[in-house]
């Protein structure tokens, strides 16, 4: 006999998503398109030569202040040693290539989650070509970032190439990457 303290609760786990408290999120944005604006923040010091250091911590979410992140993620970068760096961190490049790996993957997993596709493993390696002479100011016409940006992602899963790859197009990452944005930059001096 089973008393009705000791009944579990289940939950539609796919993937490792909570695939119903995604569906509530977009019932409450259906029904609220306020509630879909996000903003994410971060405070970057720096610390010495081509290092620094990151705090993230506060985001805007669900028409409020988030409060339930308890202490900040910190984030240190730095650059090689043929750039004059200490490499004791990624800079700021690789971090790139990492916030893209990352959002690739969450994006895949989660839109297959919800479509109730089974993701049994993903596996992804990234390179970005750059010519710093746009970065040293060496040459005009190069840009100075990447010039290009090489994906190549295994996924196991019944589900077909073509479809996989829609998922992961959902990346807002990748948007980001892939197409220009405005980025309104403000200087001052103390």
């Amino acid at each position: 006999m089973t008393s009705s303290n000791a009944v579990e609760q289940t939950k539609n786990i796919t993937n490792g998503v909570d695939v119903d408290q995604i569906m509530r999120l977009i019932g409450t944005i259906e029904s609220d398109s306020g509630y879909a604006g996000f903003q994410f923040r971060a405070t970057n010091q720096w610390v010495s030569g081509g290092q620094t250091q990151s705090r993230i911590k506060e985001f805007y979410a669900g028409n409020a202040e988030d409060t339930t992140r308890t202490q900040a993620f910190i984030l240190d970068s730095d650059e090689p040693m043929i750039a004059a760096g200490q490499d004791s961190a990624p800079n700021a490049m690789e971090y790139v290539l990492h916030a893209l790996a990352s959002c690739l993957t969450a994006s895949l997993v989660y839109h297959a989650a919800v479509r109730g596709i089974e993701i049994e493993a993903v596996e992804s390696s990234y390179t970005g070509d750059m010519d710093v002479r746009g970065l040293l100011g060496l040459a005009d016409d190069v840009r100075k970032g990447f010039s290009k940006v090489v994906v190549n992602m295994r996924v196991k899963s019944e589900a077909s190439a073509e479809e996989l790859t829609e998922l992961a197009m959902f990346s807002p990452v990748h948007d980001i990457i892939s197409r220009s944005l405005p980025v309104d930059f403000r200087l001052t001096t103390c």
